[in-house]
C-alpha cells in the first residue's frame, strides 16, 4: 500500500499550491483568497522511485463549532486521521498566528508524525522564516516555497522517512494503470450533487451542506461498485454566466467544464422539485456539443407529491426533447433510491459510447434507411449514400461516403443518426456522422 501524506494547515498558506507541485497537476483550484478548498483532493506523488499519495486539505479551523467551516474541520480531521504523516503548511510572511497553535495542539494529539513546512520564504533568510515556529514544538521548521520549488523535495524526502518503503513488488503493482469509468456529476448549484457522490462512496466523503455552492474544486474519488472500478468527479454547481461573478466561482465553473470533457459518461443531476431550467437545458447542450454518454438523473423525487410527478415528466420531455437518446432515472441521493439503475444506465451509455461498428453491416443499415426515405433533391441533384464507415468513438462517429453528399439538410442528418442509434441499440451516447463526397473525375474534363 503506498504511504499517505497529507497537507494540512489555516486558510491560504499555499497547501493547495504545494498539491500541485507535488503531484505535477493543475487539479488543485489555487487562488488568493481563503478557504478556497473545502473537500479533501487525493492526487499522486513520487519521489525518484517512491510514489506516494498526497491529500490535499481546507483551510483547518478546529474551534469551528457550526455551518460550513465545521465540515471543512472534520474533513482535515478524517485525512489527519487517514495519513501516514503530516505535512503542516505555515505562513513565514504572516508569521505565527493562534489558528496555528491550535492546529499544533491538535496534530500533538493525533500521534501521527508531522514535518512542518513554513511556506512562503522565498527572499527570507532560514532563521528568521523559522525562528517564531519553534514554539509549536513540533520538530524542526523546514523553510519551503511551494509556488517556486525551494526546499519541496527537502520536506516530502523527511516527510517519507517516517514511513517505511513497500516491498518491490508491491510498489510495481501499484505503478500499473488503473484503468477506470469516469462518470462526472454535473448540476446547478444545490441539486444534490455531492449527496449522490456520498451516497455513491458509501461514506461522507464530500461536504454536502444545504448551501448553494458549497463545492468549489473538481473532486476526484475512487471506488468499485458491482465489481467495476470507477472514478466519480464531483463538480461545482454550474449557474447562469450573468449571475456568476466571483472569480472563485469563475474558476469552478472552468473546472467543471474540464471535469466534463475528461470524463466518459456525464450523469445530469435536475431538481425534481424545480423547473427544468434554461440552466439546465445550456448544460445538458454543453455535454451533447462534448459528445460524452449521458444519464439524466431526476434527483428529490420522493420529496414530490404524486399529483406533480406526471406534470414533472411532461416538463422534462418537452424542455429536454434533445436528450431523447439518454436514459433518465427519477431518484432519492438522500434515501439511496433509485441508484443501482442509474449507475446500470451508466454502465450501458458508456458501453454504447464504445462500440464498434462493423463497416459492412453499416452500409447494410444505411442502404435500409434510405429505402425507407431518400434524402430530399437539391435541385437537379439528389444525393447518394455509398457506403460508411466507422470514424472514431466516444462518441461513435460514422463516416459516410457518396456523392453531392454537402447537400444534405439537417434534418436528414437527424434521421440517419436515429436510424442508427436504433438500428445498433446506441442508447445513452450521442452519434456523429460526417459526409465525404467523392471528386468527380470527369469535372477537369468538362472544365477543358
Amino acid at each position: 500500500m503506498l504511504p499517505t501524506l497529507a497537507i494540512v494547515g489555516r486558510p491560504n498558506v499555499g497547501k493547495s499550491t504545494l498539491f500541485n507541485r507535488v503531484t505535477r497537476t493543475r487539479d488543485a483550484l489555487v487562488h488568493d483568497a481563503p478557504g478556497l478548498t473545502r473537500d479533501r483532493q487525493f492526487g499522486r506523488g513520487r519521489l525518484g522511485d517512491r510514489p506516494f499519495l498526497v491529500i490535499d486539505t481546507g483551510g483547518f479551523e478546529p474551534v469551528a463549532k457550526t455551518g460550513i467551516k465545521k465540515e471543512m474541520a472534520r474533513q482535515t480531521s478524517e485525512a489527519i486521521a487517514e495519513a501516514d504523516v503530516v505535512l503542516f503548511i505555515v505562513d513565514a510572511r504572516e508569521g505565527l498566528t493562534q489558528q496555528d497553535r491550535d492546529i499544533a495542539t491538535l496534530l500533538r494529539k493525533s500521534a501521527r508524525p508531522v514535518v512542518l513546512a513554513v511556506n512562503k520564504s522565498e527572499g527570507i533568510p532560514d532563521e528568521r522564516a523559522t525562528n517564531e515556529f519553534h514554539e509549536l514544538a513540533l520538530g524542526e521548521p523546514h523553510p519551503i516555497s511551494a509556488a517556486h520549488g525551494e526546499g519541496v523535495r527537502d520536506a516530502l524526502e523527511l516527510a517519507l522517512a517516517h514511513v517505511p518503503p513497500a516491498p518491490v513488488e508491491e510498489s510495481a503493482e501499484e505503478g500499473e494503470e488503473d484503468v477506470r469509468l469516469k462518470v462526472a456529476i454535473v448540476g446547478r448549484p444545490n441539486v444534490g450533487k455531492s449527496t449522490l457522490v456520498n451516497a455513491l462512496y458509501g461514506a461522507e466523503r464530500v461536504i454536502a451542506f444545504d448551501e448553494p455552492g458549497t463545492t468549489r474544486d473538481a473532486i476526484h474519488l475512487d471506488f468499485e461498485h458491482r465489481g467495476r472500478r470507477y472514478t466519480l468527479i464531483d463538480t461545482a454547481g454550474v449557474r447562469r454566466r450573468g449571475k456568476v461573478f466571483e472569480s472563485i466561482e469563475k474558476f469552478s465553473v472552468i473546472k467543471t467544464l474540464q471535469a466534463i470533457e475528461d470524463a466518459n459518461v456525464v450523469v445530469l443531476l435536475i431538481d425534481a422539485q424545480d423547473q427544468v431550467t434554461e440552466q439546465d437545458a445550456h448544460l445538458a447542450a454543453h455535454i451533447l456539443e462534448a459528445g460524452r454518454a449521458l444519464v439524466l438523473g431526476v434527483n428529490k423525487w420522493d420529496g414530490l407529491p404524486l399529483g406533480k410527478r406526471d406534470e414533472v415528466k411532461r416538463d422534462i420531455s418537452r424542455k429536454l426533447a434533445f436528450l431523447d437518446f439518454a436514459d433518465a432515472h427519477f431518484i432519492s441521493a438522500k434515501a439511496g433510491r433509485g441508484i443501482g439503475a442509474l449507475m446500470k444506465s451508466v454502465d450501458l451509455a458508456y458501453a454504447a459510447a464504445m462500440s464498434k461498428l462493423p463497416t459492412p453491416r453499416l452500409t447494410r443499415v444505411i442502404q435500409q434507411a434510405v429505402e425507407q426515405q431518400q434524402p430530399p433533391r437539391a435541385g437537379l441533384v439528389r444525393p447518394k449514400l455509398r457506403y460508411a464507415h466507422q470514424g472514431g468513438m466516444n462518441p461513435p462517429v460514422v463516416v459516410i461516403h457518396g456523392s453531392a453528399l454537402d447537400k444534405v439538410p439537417d434534418a436528414y442528418r437527424r434521421y440517419l443518426e436515429r436510424f442508427l442509434a436504433g438500428a445498433f441499440k446506441l442508447r445513452g451516447t450521442p452519434l456523429r456522422i460526417q459526409f465525404k463526397s467523392g471528386v468527380n473525375p470527369y469535372v477537369r474534363r468538362r472544365e477543358k
